[in-house]
């Protein structure tokens, strides 16, 4: 049987869901203890943990309550279903004038949601952060098969109702170094008595 361990409640670290407003990003997370070590998290560490922590308390809302190890893909879907209420970026629906405009010239009634970039990059901090939290990466709900359709989803309809294109980047290849043509040595002297 697979044990993964629940999701940390200590007393350490609070969120608060009573302000959210602008972004599950921006909730607020009061941290009493001092880090025990000298050199500080990242920025990206810092931002998986309150993903994280944000996920766990999710979890503990719902209702009827969840563990992670009950998780699945389809709780993960419910999840980013609901932070779309705390997005920013306006995705046109296809009777809206401005469907298919980077940028409109008027306001318009559609709604705001999570944009694709920012569900994409939480979905990867929070894979990585199951993983490092003791789960099995065959049993990550962050890595479903639904998770990755409904992002390949959300970027197709965005980039659509938006009017901008998601191309993979391409990786910027380093400049091939020329190899420095290494003088050839010189030949050796032919050894004493010999003719």
């Amino acid at each position: 049987m697979n044990s993964i361990p629940e999701m940390e409640n200590s007393n350490s670290e609070n969120i608060s869901f009573n302000n959210i407003g602008n972004s599950p990003t921006a909730m607020s997370v009061s941290n009493s203890s001092s880090p025990s070590s000298s050199t500080a998290p990242s920025r990206y560490e810092n931002q998986k943990r309150r993903d994280w922590n944000t996920f766990g308390q999710y979890l503990k809302n719902h209702r009827p309550p969840l563990s992670l190890s009950r998780c699945s893909g389809a709780h993960v879907l419910e999840f980013l279903r609901y932070l779309d209420q705390f997005g920013k970026t306006k995705v046109h629906t296809p009777i809206c004038p401005f469907y298919g405009h980077p940028n409109p010239p008027a306001p318009c009634p559609c709604p705001l949601r999570q944009a694709w970039g920012s569900l994409d990059a939480l979905i990867g901090r929070l894979r990585a952060a199951f993983e490092e939290n003791g789960g099995k990466p065959e049993a990550n709900p962050f890595g479903a098969r639904a998770v990755r359709l409904y992002l390949r989803e959300v970027r197709d309809l965005q980039s659509k109702a938006r009017g901008v294109s998601y191309e993979k980047k391409k990786r910027k290849r380093p400049p091939q170094q020329q190899i420095q043509s290494l003088p050839l040595p010189l030949p050796l002297p032919p050894p004493p008595g010999a003719a």
